[in-house]
């Protein structure tokens, strides 16, 4: 198995604060946007944008939620042990302008699921989607971020693994590989 390191440390960080500022170029004070981190790992994603945001705009309400897909994904009877997650969203989705955040864009079918999961809260005005690392030319279903911290081409066999400091004590994207 071969590894490569794509992001880490200071670059990470870096990424995470240029999303922020594409956030906010077409968000402004985000009194009309929510950010929703999809279950499991765009929580992270969301959490440390949320967090981010707060300290570039203090005196603003930056509203994040999590959003749990378990049920409304495509292959969820085909998987013999189902977890769900927690949804968290304790405000009004409808009519504002929804950022859906996730921290690996790859087939698409997850982002399908969140729309899907997003409907039962209200009609937003509009659905962004911000991806940390997109996984060009793999998709299944026709969806693209609107913001890409990075973008990774790679094939099936591979793998893309962000570490999140909070939960693997570091911050890394990895691109691993089956040594054949």
């Amino acid at each position: 198995m071969q590894n490569l390191t794509l992001l880490d440390g200071q670059k990470f960080q870096i990424t995470l604060q240029r999303l922020c500022r594409q956030l906010i170029e077409n968000h402004n004070d985000f009194s009309e946007s929510v950010l929703i981190g999809i279950q499991p790992r765009g929580i992270y994603l969301a959490k440390r944008i949320a967090e981010e945001l707060r300290k570039i705009l203090p005196d603003k309400t930056i509203l994040q939620g999590d959003l749990d897909i378990t049920f409304y994904r495509d292959d969820f009877r085909r998987r013999d042990q189902l977890v769900p997650n927690q949804t968290k969203i304790d405000f009004i989705i409808e009519g504002k302008k929804v950022i859906m955040m996730d921290d690996v864009l790859w087939t698409g079918r997850t982002i399908r699921a969140a729309m899907d999961a997003l409907q039962a809260f209200g009609r937003p005005e509009k659905i962004e989607l911000l991806a940390l690392v997109d996984r060009r030319y793999s998709r299944h279903i026709p969806v693209e971020a609107d913001y890409v911290g990075i973008e990774v081409d790679s094939i099936a066999s591979q793998k893309v693994v962000v570490s999140w400091i909070e939960t693997d004590g570091e911050d890394r994207i990895t691109l691993i590989s089956d040594a054949k």
